[in-house]
C-alpha cells in the first residue's frame, strides 16, 4: 500500500523497494519480441507469396484491393503496344508489272485462238460448244457469257478477238495487288472501245476481266522482318495501380491485364520497402508504447504478473498473425476475423479494461491491414464489444452462448447499416451478410470457449468458473471441513461474507475472496481440536503443552493447508489466501505466556511464534486477514456495543498497517475506512445481544444476561469469569484484542 510506506519502518520500506531486474529484463524482452513481430507484419504487406494469383479466364474468388500503390512494367501492355506498331507495318510487295502483264496478254491471245476453235467446229453442237467453253480453266466464264460468244458473229469475234489482249495489255500496265484486284477489274469496262458492238463489249470485257492477275506479290519475308523490327522499337508500357484501387471483384473472370496485375501484387510480399518499413516502425512502435501505458495505468500489476503478460503476448501475437492472413485477403474471409473471442478471452482471464485496449489496438492493426476498410472495422468492433460486455467475468457456461447470439445479431445489423439494399457493386448479398455474421459469431464465441479452459489451465490463471465449481460444498475439502472442524467451518463462511462483502465495496474480486475465504483454514483440519472453535467442552490439549509447540501447532495449519491444496490442486490464487492470512503476524498470546514462564523473558525468540508468510500481496489476500482478524477479534471479546466494536476493530486495522503486513497489498486508507464500515454492519448483525429467555423455574427477570449487561463477554461470566482461548484460560479482564485475537484464531 503506497500510501501507508512512509509510515512503515525502514527495513520494510527497503523490502517493499527492491527492484527485480531479472523480471524486468524478461518482460523487456517479452514486449521488444511483440513489438518486432508487429513492425514486422506491418512492413511485410503480403508474406505470402502467390496469395493473389489468378490464371486469366478464372473466376475471381475474392475481392482484391491494392495495398499500396504500383508501378510496373506490364508484358501485357507492352505486347499488346507491339502488336499495333507491327500492324501498322504495310505489307512488303515485290512488283514485276512487265513480266505478268506479258504473261498474260500472251494467255489471252491462246484463249481466244482457243475459244476461236471451238466456234468454227462444225462436229460440235451447240450444247457441246457451250460445255467447252464454260470448261476452259484459265477463264471460268459462266454459261451466260459462253452463249454471249457463241452467239457473236463472226465479224464480231474478230472484233474481240484483237481488243482483248490491247485491254488487257492497257489495264496491267498499272500496279495490281491482291487487293486492288477488283479495283483493276472494275476499270476495264472503260477502257474497251467504244466501237465494239455492246454484245462484243460484253463479251471482251467479261474475258479481259478472267484474266487480269495481280503483278504485285507479297514478300512475307520482307514483311516480317520490318515488323519485328516495330516491335522491337516500342519501349515498355508501364502499369499504375493507386493504393486503395480495386483490381478486381469476386465473381468477375479475370483478363490476362487483371491476372498480371494479381501476379504483381502477390510479389509486393518479398520486396522491402525502406518507406514502408518506417511507416511500420513509427506506427507499430507508437501502438505498442501507448498500449503498455494504458494498461499499466488500468492495472499496474498486470505488467508485474507473467503469467498473465505472457498470455496478453500469446493472445496478441496470435491475433495479429489471424489478421495479417484473414484481413489481408480483402475476401470474405476479413468477416470472419474473430476479434470478439480476444476481447473475451482477455476479459475472462485478465480484465475487462485490458481487453477493450487490446481490442482496440489489434483494431487498428486491422485497418491498417484493410486499407481503412471503415465497414469492416465498425463491423468487428462492435461485434467485439458486443459480445465481451455480453460474457462479462464468464461465471457461467450460458454466456458463451449468448456472447454468439449477441455477436452474430451485432454483425448483421453492421452490415445492414452499411451495404442495404445490398445490390451496389462489391456489397454482398443478404444471405452473404447472414452467412458471415453467423459464423462469425459462433467462431468468436467457440473459440472463446475453448481458449477459456485451455488458456486458463496452461497459465494457471483462476477462472470465474473454476471458482463457482470450488464454492460447491460438494468439494472433498470443504466436506472435510464441515465435519473434522464444524466450528472452523463457521467461522470460515462468517468470515467470507465479511471479506466478500469488503471486497465488492472497494472494487476487488468479490467471488474470489468468497471462495479463497472457504479454504483459507482447511489446514485446521489435520489438528481441529487445537483450535478454540472445535472444542466442545472447557479442556483444551494446550493445557498439557508448552507454549513453543502449542505455538508450531497453530502456526502449522498454514503448511498443512497449503499441503492439502497442492493435493487436491487448488489453483495458485487460492493457496495464497492459504498463505497469506496470517502474513508474518505473532501468536501473540503464547509468546506472551512462553514470556511468563521464563526466568529470561528477553531470550525469548519471537521468530519462533510467526507465521511464515508471505504478507499478504493483493487487495483480496489483505481483505481476508483483516476480515478473519476482526471476525476472531469480536467472537472472543463479544463487545457490547456498536462503540466497542469499532474500537476494536478501529485498532486491529492499525496494528495490521503499523506491522507492515499491509505494506505490500494495493489498499488505500480510502478503502480501509470502507472496509471498517463494511465489517461493522456484518458483524453487528451477527455478534448483536442476545435475549436470554428465562426459566419456567425462576422469576422473569431482565432480558439480557447480567454479564452482558455490564459489558463483559458472555463466556467469560459462564466460566467464573475465565475465558478460553486457544485451550488456555485466562482471566477475561486482563486479555488484550490482540492476543484474544491471536490465541482464537491461532
Amino acid at each position: 500500500m503506497v500510501t501507508t510506506l512512509r509510515a512503515l519502518p525502514a527495513d520494510i520500506r527497503r523490502r517493499a523497494q527492491v527492484i527485480d531486474w531479472r523480471r524486468i529484463g524478461l518482460a523487456s524482452l517479452m514486449m521488444l519480441s511483440t513489438a518486432v513481430l508487429l513492425i514486422t507484419l506491418l512492413a511485410w504487406q503480403l508474406p505470402f507469396g502467390g496469395r493473389f494469383v489468378v490464371e486469366a479466364g478464372q473466376v475471381a474468388p475474392f475481392t482484391v484491393v491494392a495495398p499500396q500503390a504500383l508501378t510496373y512494367a506490364s508484358d501485357v501492355l507492352t505486347l499488346r503496344a507491339q502488336e499495333r506498331a507491327a500492324q501498322a507495318v504495310p505489307d512488303q510487295y515485290d512488283t514485276d508489272e512487265a513480266g505478268v502483264r506479258r504473261q498474260q496478254v500472251a494467255l489471252a491471245r491462246t484463249i481466244t485462238a482457243q475459244i476461236g476453235m471451238i466456234r468454227d467446229d462444225p462436229d460440235a453442237t451447240l450444247a457441246q460448244k457451250n460445255d467447252q467453253l464454260t470448261s476452259i480453266a484459265d477463264l471460268n466464264l459462266d454459261a451466260t457469257t459462253a452463249v454471249q460468244i457463241l452467239s457473236l458473229s463472226q465479224e464480231e469475234w474478230d472484233v474481240v478477238v484483237s481488243e482483248a489482249p490491247l485491254v488487257l495489255d492497257r489495264v496491267m500496265r498499272d500496279e495490281i495487288r491482291e487487293s486492288t484486284l477488283s479495283t483493276a477489274r472494275r476499270r476495264v469496262p472503260v477502257t474497251v472501245s467504244s466501237r465494239l458492238s455492246e454484245p462484243a463489249s460484253d463479251v471482251a470485257i467479261a474475258l479481259t476481266q478472267a484474266l487480269i492477275r495481280p503483278n504485285s506479290i507479297v514478300n512475307s519475308e520482307r514483311t516480317e522482318q520490318m515488323r519485328a523490327e516495330a516491335r522491337a522499337a516500342v519501349a515498355p508500357v508501364l502499369a499504375v495501380i493507386e493504393q486503395g484501387e480495386v483490381v478486381i471483384r469476386a465473381g468477375d473472370i479475370a483478363g490476362a491485364e487483371e491476372a498480371e496485375a494479381l501476379a504483381q501484387l502477390s510479389e509486393l510480399g518479398r520486396q522491402w520497402d525502406p518507406y514502408s518499413f518506417l511507416h511500420a516502425l513509427i506506427l507499430g512502435s507508437v501502438l505498442l508504447v501507448i498500449t503498455l501505458l494504458a494498461i499499466f495505468r488500468l492495472n499496474p500489476k498486470l505488467l508485474r504478473d507473467f503469467r498473465q503478460l505472457s498470455l496478453l503476448m500469446l493472445l496478441a501475437v496470435a491475433w495479429l498473425l489471424a489478421a495479417k492472413m484473414m484481413i489481408s485477403s480483402q475476401g470474405s474471409l476479413a468477416y470472419l476475423y474473430p476479434l470478439a473471442a480476444l476481447g473475451i478471452l482477455t476479459a475472462v482471464l485478465c480484465d475487462l479494461r485490458v481487453a477493450i485496449v487490446l481490442m482496440v489496438a489489434v483494431a487498428l492493426v486491422v485497418v491498417n491491414f484493410s486499407l481503412g476498410n471503415a465497414a469492416l472495422l465498425t463491423y468487428l468492433m462492435l461485434g467485439a464489444l458486443a459480445g465481451t460486455l455480453t460474457v462479462g467475468r464468464g461465471e457461467r457456461l450460458n454466456a458463451f452462448l449468448w456472447a454468439g447470439l449477441v455477436i452474430t445479431g451485432t454483425n448483421i445489423a453492421v452490415l445492414t447499416a452499411f451495404h442495404a439494399p445490398f445490390d451496389t457493386p462489391g456489397a454482398p448479398g443478404l444471405l452473404d451478410v447472414l452467412l458471415l455474421s453467423t459464423v462469425n459469431g459462433i467462431l468468436s464465441a467457440a473459440i472463446a470457449l475453448i481458449g477459456y479452459f485451455t488458456l486458463g489451465n496452461l497459465f494457471d490463471i483462476t477462472t470465474p468458473l473454476q471458482l463457482t465449481e470450488l464454492s460447491r460444498p460438494t468439494h472433498p475439502l470443504l466436506r472435510q471441513l464441515l465435519l473434522k472442524a464444524p466450528g472452523t467451518y463457521h467461522h470460515t463462511i462468517l468470515v467470507s461474507n465479511m471479506a466478500e462483502r469488503a471486497a465488492a465495496a472497494v472494487g476487488a474480486d468479490a467471488l474470489l475472496v468468497r471462495v479463497g475465504a472457504y479454504y483459507h483454514d482447511i489446514g485446521k483440519t489435520v489438528r481441529p481440536y487445537f483450535f478454540a472453535e472445535n472444542i466442545m467442552d472447557s479442556s483444551s490439549p494446550h493445557e498439557k503443552l508448552d507454549p513453543y509447540t502449542s505455538a508450531q501447532i497453530i502456526i502449522s495449519h498454514v503448511k498443512d493447508g497449503v499441503d492439502l491444496a497442492q493435493k487436491y490442486h487448488l489453483p495458485e490464487r487460492i493457496q495464497d489466501f492459504i498463505r497469506e492470512h496470517h502474513g508474518h503476524s505473532l501468536v501473540k498470546y503464547f509468546y506472551v505466556q512462553a514470556q511468563r514462564q521464563s526466568d529470561d523473558p528477553e531470550a525469548i525468540n519471537e521468530a519462533d511464534f510467526r507465521y511464515p508468510g508471505p504478507n499478504p500481496r493483493s487487495k483480496e489476500t489483505s481483505l481476508l486477514l483483516l476480515a478473519d482478524t476482526c471476525e476472531a477479534a469480536v467472537r472472543a471479546v463479544r463487545p457490547g456495543s456498536r462503540e466497542e466494536m469499532a474500537a476494536l476493530v478501529n485498532r486491529l486495522i492499525e496494528e495490521r498497517i503499523l506491522s507492515g503486513e499491509l505494506s505490500d497489498s494495493e489498499l488505500t486508507f480510502a478503502d480501509l475506512q470502507i472496509v471498517k464500515e463494511v465489517f461493522l454492519q456484518v458483524l453487528q448483525g451477527v455478534h448483536h445481544p442476545r435475549i436470554v429467555y428465562p426459566d419456567a423455574r425462576q422469576p422473569v427477570g431482565p432480558l439480557f444476561d447480567a454479564a452482558e449487561e455490564e459489558g463483559q463477554p458472555a463466556t467469560a461470566a459462564n466460566n467464573n469469569g475465565r475465558a478460553l482461548h486457544g485451550g488456555v484460560e485466562e482471566t477475561a479482564a486482563s486479555q488484550t484484542p490482540a492476543m484474544t485475537t491471536a490465541a482464537t484464531q491461532g
